[in-house]
């Protein structure tokens, strides 16, 4: 069974960064997304990363993040730059995707084709 192991979350000040990473306890086929909640709402997609590489990102957060995967160290990550205090919440690493293409798919706009979580990491921004 995949488990999924976020870290790196924290405080920081606005206009500060921060780096996620999603430890993958074994190499698949699939792909990822980081999705975030914030206190009494829905999670919402933040990037996803395909099996072959590309990414996509929600628009609140283009140009300030970016979603990378070290296979070699099974391993995704979220840098997070400028943060604002929007962006404060309880960051998810998530696995699935849907095939299309001849690869594997992940959109932050489609939560519903992801299947496993891990257990998030909290990102508090202070302005």
């Amino acid at each position: 069974q995949l488990h999924l192991a976020e870290s790196g979350g924290g405080s920081v000040e606005a206009g500060g960064s921060l780096t996620l990473s999603c430890k993958v306890s074994k190499p698949n086929r699939y792909c990822y997304g980081w999705f975030r909640r914030i206190q009494g709402k829905d999670k919402d997609g933040v990037a996803g990363i395909d099996s072959d590489g590309s990414t996509s990102y929600v628009d609140s957060v283009k140009g300030r993040f970016t979603i990378s995967q070290d296979t070699a160290k099974n391993t995704v990550y979220l840098q997070m730059n400028n943060l604002k205090s929007d962006d404060s919440a309880m960051y998810y690493c998530a696995s699935g995707g849907r095939w299309e293409g001849g690869k594997f798919h992940c959109s932050p706009h489609r939560i519903w084709e992801f299947g496993t979580w891990g257990q998030g990491t909290q990102v508090t921004v202070s302005s």
